[in-house]
């Protein structure tokens, strides 16, 4: 009983995953693709929106995400050197 409330308790004090929705830019390499998170941030001096890029290594254990896909991607624990997001799902396939 006591183990199914540490269980609880530890799984709401860590709280949600950070997700992020973005477009692969690279599926070369073997269950990992790289995805780009565009966001627009304001110039402190001149106000104007300013595109920037975000590049990140995502696990993809199937291998299904192709080049120009959108897809989802979910925080996880370091798979590696680089890689520390997992893909959830795919949202939009590249025609």
């Amino acid at each position: 009983m006591e183990s199914t409330q540490n269980t609880e308790s530890a799984a709401s004090e860590r709280g949600q995953r950070k997700t992020r929705i973005g477009k692969v830019v690279s599926s070369k390499m073997n269950k990992t693709i790289v995805v780009a998170i565009v966001r627009m941030v304001k110039h402190p001096l001149y106000k104007k929106y300013i595109k920037r890029t975000t590049k990140l290594y995502v696990h993809d254990e199937k291998n299904d995400a192709r080049e120009g896909d959108t897809v989802r991607v979910v925080e996880t624990r370091p798979l590696s050197k680089t890689k520390c997001w997992r893909v959830q799902e795919v949202i939009d396939r590249a025609k």
